[in-house]
Parts: structure tokens; sequence; C-alpha cells
């Protein structure tokens, strides 16, 4: 085994584009910013040798030239300490000249091939470094596969690769909180970003688990066809080769599989799942349950008031677009309180109606990780009273608004773990019971990482699934808990693919 990747020098050679001046503020190639991000969030030391990005990415800056590296490398060994791991300095291979000094450093050379030049390779030894290695690289996006790859030959097979693949901003949230180490974790996790921009194939080839948010991806979907759900949903290219690659390596692990998201994709399949709750009724204690819901077609149905009196829904009521993410508008909803509402309500059709539950502006999000089982105490919306006295405000029209952005809340969020319990409304939220629900949920679901969220009804104390989502941030549950319970049911998932 070899000796994993303890720090990495970043020569302004690879960061600059190509015509950028020498400046106080360069422009840079347009993937060297993801890639600073990666690097600053993997924990992995970094210098940069451009002082603007230094101070930006809060990393180390040194000045370093063919008549300075050894003063640099000293520099660098007194900032850094011990490692306990091999230095890679990346740089282009258009400062082939300055080569032989960095040879003298003992140093792993990353080299950035120009455009035109030869295929990536990994060759050892050679004239200009004579006893290190140096590995070539055509594209800067290959550096995270890079470093990972050189960590999983120094770690061997006791080292899972999780490959991970979601939009730039949901990475940066799990990345800055410390989700995505490019270096092992304490139970034997390294993760690795895959691209789209790079051959996917290859990069798969290194990754032993497959981490997705397919919805992040998503172009469309159609939700009138009555075809097959899977055939419904028209994802970007990318994602779409995962899926093919997913499809013909069944024994790859996969977190989660496409047809375990695709229920929480269709507001009306998971009230139709959520109404098998039933089984979990115990005498003793509350009553856990979906809302009441009716699906619509078009909002001027005639006989749309007797099919809602027939699915127990009176106003008032939240109307949802049946697409649940992943598109437009899907978080588009409002609150009607009147039967005219529905003219020209602006809700996306289909829809689902659903019962409004007067939950005393109290919320409780739920975050299942594997096994384990985490809420936090959230603001909501107002009872329906206070709701209503909005619409009059309003000249008694529905209110309609973006569930992301919510309506306004009055008082700070709070976090609970199992072991705390907040009241909602007059009676405590029933852990055991949201805990079977959980698990039970788990099981029908087939999903590892997943939240909802769950209102308690005035008066019945009903505990009322409002919602289902697939690999939540659970932001609201403190990092150096969430962050280790996230790593452990990624272990526990690919071991247990592992042992069928």
């Amino acid at each position: 085994m070899g000796v994993a990747v303890g720090g990495v020098i970043l020569d302004e050679s690879l960061l600059l584009a190509s015509n950028s001046p020498h400046h106080e503020n360069p422009s840079l190639q347009p993937v060297a910013e993801s890639l600073l991000r990666k690097l600053r969030h993997s924990k992995i030391p970094t210098v940069s040798l451009l002082k603007r990005l230094a101070t930006l990415y809060l990393f180390d800056c040194f000045i370093l030239n063919e008549s300075s590296v050894d003063d640099a490398k000293n520099e660098i060994m007194l900032a850094w300490g011990d490692t306990g791991g091999s230095i890679l300095y990346v740089v282009s291979d258009k400062k082939k000249e300055f080569f032989p000094k960095l040879s003298n450093c003992g140093w792993l050379i990353v080299v950035l091939r120009s455009l035109g030049q030869e295929s990536a390779a990994v060759t050892e030894g050679g004239s200009a470094c004579e006893n290190s290695i140096m590995i070539f690289i055509n594209k800067l996006e290959e550096l995270p596969s890079t470093i990972c790859h050189i960590n999983r030959k120094a770690t061997g097979n006791s080292v899972a690769t999780v490959g991970y693949v979601m939009k730039p901003s949901r990475e940066e949230d799990f990345a800055k909180r410390g989700a995505f180490p490019l270096y092992p974790t304490q139970n034997g996790l390294m993760f690795m970003p895959l691209t789209f921009e790079l051959p996917l194939s290859p990069q798969l080839q290194e990754v032993d688990v497959v981490l997705h948010k397919a919805t992040d991806e998503i172009i469309s979907i159609e939700l009138k066809s009555r075809t097959n759900f899977s055939n419904r949903i028209v994802y970007t290219s990318g994602m779409q080769d995962l899926q093919r690659y997913l499809e013909d390596h069944p024994d790859r692990c996969v977190i989660d599989s496409f047809n375990s998201i695709y229920p929480v994709l269709d507001r009306l399949e998971i009230q139709e799942i959520l109404l098998r709750l039933e089984d979990l009724k115990t005498e003793g204690h509350s009553t856990i349950r979906g809302p009441h819901f009716l699906k619509v077609d078009s909002f001027k149905e005639p006989d749309l008031l007797q099919r809602m009196s027939e699915a127990k829904l009176s106003l008032p009521s939240i109307v949802k677009p049946q697409v649940a993410c992943g598109v437009a508008n899907a978080h588009k909803m409002a609150i009607i309180f009147r039967n005219e509402d529905f003219k020209d309500l602006s809700v996306p059709l289909p829809a689902v109606v659903q019962e409004y539950v007067d939950h005393s502006s109290t919320l409780y999000k739920f975050y299942v990780l594997g096994e384990k089982v985490f809420y936090a105490i959230k603001k909501s919306t107002p009872n329906a009273d206070i709701l209503m006295k909005l619409s009059e405000s309003n000249g008694l029209k529905p209110l309609v608004f973006d569930s992301l952005k919510s309506l306004p809340t009055a008082k700070e969020d709070q976090n609970y773990d199992n072991d705390n319990c907040s009241k909602a409304t007059n009676s405590c939220v029933d852990l055991d019971l949201v805990t079977d629900a959980a698990n039970w949920l788990r099981g029908v679901l087939d999903l590892t990482i997943f939240g909802f969220d769950v209102v308690i009804q005035e008066g019945t104390c009903d505990h009322v699934i409002v919602d289902v989502n697939y690999l939540p941030s659970f932001k609201e549950v403190p990092d150096d808990i969430a962050i280790p319970a996230f790593w452990e049911a990624i272990k526990k998932k690919f071991e247990l693919k592992r042992s069928k």
C-alpha cells in the first residue's frame, strides 16, 4: 500500500484562464472555483500560489518560483507539520522547466495536460522526476478522483468509496458541514464527487457506493400518463447515463434506487401509502395518519365539492401540485377558504387537495438516517382562524405561497433529539409512535435516508404526516450528531449489500 494524500499545492498555472493577465484580480478557469470549494471543505491542507484565492478560500499562501523552491518547501512544512501523507503538487505541463526542481522536494506531481496532448496516463520515474511518481490528468475536474484513487491505494480494501452527485448548491451545503471528506472517515468511508463533465463509467469503476439526488436532474414529469412512473420522468442525459449504468450493474450499492424514490415524487402516491398507517394503530397511543386528500384534474369539475365531502375534506383546505419536487412550481401551493376560491386557482394541475390541520403553528421535522431517527421543531403556518383573517385582509383571496419559502414564523427554531420532548399542543409528541412510523416507512419505501413532516392536530392529538422527501439536508440536527449518523447509514447499507 502507498501513502495517502496529506496536502495539496495548487500552482497558479492550472487555475488561471489561458488569456488571464497576472494581476490582482486574474480570471479563473470555469471549473476552478468548484474545485477550490471541494478542496476547502475536504479538510486536506491546501496551498494556493495566488494570494487572492488563498484569502477567499482560507488556504495557506506561499511564493514559489524556480529559485525559491527549497524556502517554500520549508515554510509549508512549518505551517502544516507532519501531514502523515504525500504532498501533491498540481501544475500545468506548461511549466515543464520547473519539474526538475520539484522532483527534489519529494512531492507527488500531478500534471494537467494541455489541450491536444496525449490521453491521461500514470507513469513512474522519468528523467524529470527520477524518484517520484508523475500523474497526468487531462482535465482539472479529475483532481478529486485522483486524490481519492491515491487514498484508496494507500488504504487498500478497508475503505469504501462513495461517489456522489447532486446540484452544486446542495453539494456545497453538505460539504461545508464536513459530510464529504476526500480522506477516509473513522468508519471507513471516502467521498468522491461524480461529474457529468467526464465519462461516467471510469468514475463509477472507482466507487463502491453511489449516492445521488436524482430529482436535481429532472427535466420534466408527465403525471397524466398511465404508464409506469419511471417512463414518465425525463432526466438530464448525465442522470440517464447513471441510471443505465446502475441497471447494468445491479450489484452496485446505491442510495437510493430510482424505483425507491419514485413514490416521494408523487404526492398522490405518498398519500395512498400513508393510508396504510392504519396498521400501526395501538390502544393507548395517539393515531398517526396521513391527511384526508383528493386528487383533482380540473378545478372546474362540476362535482368537486361533493367529491371533497366524500373524501372527508372541509374548508379550509390546502391545495398542492401532484408533482412533489424536481420541476418548476412543484412547491406552489394555496390555502382556500371558500368554494369560489377554486376559480382561477394558479396551483399546477393535476393537484392534490389536502386536509388543513390546525397544529398550533408547530411542525415536527423527522429525519431518518438508516436506523436512527432525529427530529427538530419548527414554526409553521398558523391555525385556520388566523389564516382566515389573513385572507380577509387580502380581499378574501386564497393564500398562495411557495412552501420552500414558507409563511413568516415568529420564533427561532429549536432542536431536539430522541431524549427530549416538547409540547406542540396540549400533549407531547409521541416519539415511540412516530419512530414506529419511521421504521415502517423505511421498510415500505426502501429508503436509507429520508425525512417527513408531522403536525399534531389540536383536539384529537392525531399525528399527521403531511410531507415525505428523500435525502433531505437534515441541517436542523447538529453536525456532530448528524454527519456520523449519515456516514453510518451509508456504511450499513453498503455492508448489507455486500453480504448479499
